[in-house]
């Protein structure tokens, strides 16, 4: 389970740090920063799946993502004695990403290329200066034991083009002509004296996002499917029937139907095999005479079922993280959706980012629940009533 998550110079957010619990609530007003965190806890994830240079270029390139604030916004400019004016920068500009757990901490940094990237064309005696200026560049990359990091718990190190690896009281050079492009946990074949290299790039990669789970006239989801045994549902939900079917079959059948009548009393589930091999959803309903299929149901009745089917998985994830899942929802379903929250939390450590005062309150009911606040001040994402001393030990790695 993370216990912190890190996040330095992104869009709103100038610096966060944030104490993380098995269950989590992201709340707060429209352009408080919820949806830049989400995006932050996106990238971090594209980290361990070789993606996440491209998922900044299709942010609209790094520069588009810095803050755009003054480096530090001073006590008099906050209370507005003075204007919000900028300086010579302190530090490296850098978009930081990290997070620790109970086990290993992980810190990433990018920028901008420098002079570096000028290459030689042949026949030439000077450097040509590459066009490619404005790719996003991972500067910086560390790996330690514990809950923080300190020097002294580094593992594993990269910087710029080179990894290096600790060893007893030494270190180990592993690579020296990394590109840049390319994190530590895309050169894990080369590090085999390193495995918590591989253990927290599996970690990551077991997060689940549902973001986009389709619930529109033509959502896959509506329509029969072919049945193959589905352990994790699709992030758009198009193995809806599979998925469910799997739960009834090496999953909790019993807490499945229980689920389904919390939120609909009375109603239970079923899968039908079509000729061909294929699933479809049947939803029995109290005083009805024959079973809806999918392609019949409500768009909030389906979102349910697709929530269930996530958040029901015979193999859960380190992580699993729902950006607004009451979209479409009765408030009436808002409860039933608050208690298969709260179970699922008890499997894996859960996020849950939300509009909704009536999912908020019926989470927030959760003694286990980790509710955080976002507010905007001065253009910049912050936890409400979160001091200096409130906020987990971090330290980036310089």
């Amino acid at each position: 389970m993370l216990t912190t998550l890190a996040v330095a110079n992104y869009r709103s957010i100038n610096r966060l740090v944030l104490p993380l619990a098995r269950l989590n609530l992201i709340t707060g007003p429209n352009g408080s920063g919820k949806s830049n965190l989400y995006k932050a806890l996106r990238l971090l994830a594209e980290t361990a799946r070789g993606g996440v240079v491209n998922a900044l270029a299709g942010e609209g390139g790094l520069e588009s993502t810095f803050w755009a604030g003054p480096e530090q916004i001073s006590r008099r400019m906050s209370q507005g004695e003075v204007a919000i004016e900028g300086g010579p920068r302190k530090g490296v500009k850098r978009l930081r990403l990290g997070f620790a757990g109970e086990d290993f901490g992980y810190a990433i940094g990018f920028g901008l290329p420098d002079s570096s990237g000028d290459y030689m064309l042949p026949g030439h005696t000077r450097p040509t200066p590459s066009r490619f200026t404005l790719d996003p560049q991972i500067k910086r990359e560390s790996l330690w034991a514990g809950p923080a990091y300190r020097p002294a718990s580094v593992l594993v190190e990269r910087q710029g083009a080179m990894i290096k690896a600790r060893d007893g009281r030494q270190w180990d050079v592993l690579a020296q002509h990394v590109s840049s492009a390319d994190s530590l946990f895309d050169q894990v074949g080369n590090l085999r004296s390193s495995p918590e290299v591989l253990h927290v790039r599996e970690q990551i990669r077991g997060w689940r996002f549902y973001d986009h789970l389709r619930t529109d006239a033509h959502a896959p989801a509506r329509r029969a499917q072919l049945g193959t045994r589905t352990p994790v549902l699709h992030h758009d939900g198009r193995d809806l029937a599979a998925a469910l079917q799997t739960i009834l079959e090496v999953g909790d059948p019993q807490a499945l139907q229980d689920t389904i009548a919390d939120a609909f009393p009375g109603a239970r589930l079923a899968i039908d095999a079509v000729p061909g091999g294929l699933f479809a959803v049947q939803f029995h309903q109290e005083g009805l005479l024959r079973p809806l299929s999918a392609a019949e149901l409500s768009d909030g009745t389906l979102r349910y079922l697709l929530l269930v089917a996530a958040l029901l998985t015979p193999r859960p994830p380190s992580m699993m993280v729902l950006n607004e899942p009451e979209t479409s929802l009765h408030p009436d379903l808002i409860p039933a959706l608050a208690r298969l929250i709260i179970r699922a939390s008890q499997q894996c450590q859960v996020w849950v980012v939300s509009h909704s005062t009536g999912l908020m309150h019926a989470l927030e009911g959760d003694a286990t629940c980790n509710s955080i606040v976002l507010e905007k001040v001065l253009g910049q994402t912050r936890v409400v009533g979160q001091g200096m001393l409130d906020e987990p030990l971090w330290h980036w790695p310089e």
